[in-house]
């Protein structure tokens, strides 16, 4: 079983930037493909960004592509999501979700296990 402990979540300006950090426990996340996914009250959870197990494989959603990059540093479970440029609609709480099974990575159900979520706040 894979734990994981979303932080770097804050309140920044339109413009600005935030590291997000997702901290997985267990041994199975060097070998995990894992996703950060995002939620605003009211709306549907929306994929955000993938990486495959090795970092070879990356994926973005277009409303992020350019602005964020994902990364991942499996010799100390960790995971990151580099937001730049961040605007006021990026305003949600962000999850790191891991242990995708199948290939589909924008789709929630397909993962896991989940953390807890930290909030983003992006104020104009």
């Amino acid at each position: 079983q894979v734990q994981l402990v979303e932080s770097g979540g804050g309140l920044v300006q339109a413009g600005g930037s935030l590291r997000l950090s997702c901290a997985a426990s267990g041994r199975t996340f060097s070998t995990s493909r894992m996703g950060w996914f995002r939620q605003v009250p009211g709306k549907e959870r929306e994929f955000v960004a993938y990486i495959s197990w090795n970092s070879g494989i990356t994926y973005y959603a277009d409303s992020v592509k350019g602005r964020f990059t994902i990364s991942r540093d499996n010799a100390k479970n960790i995971m990151y999501l580099q937001m730049n440029s961040l605007k006021p609609e990026d305003t949600a709480v962000y999850y790191c979700a891991g242990g995708l099974r199948g290939s589909n990575y924008v789709l929630g159900s397909a993962y896991d296990y989940w953390g807890q979520g930290t909030q983003v706040t992006v104020s104009s």
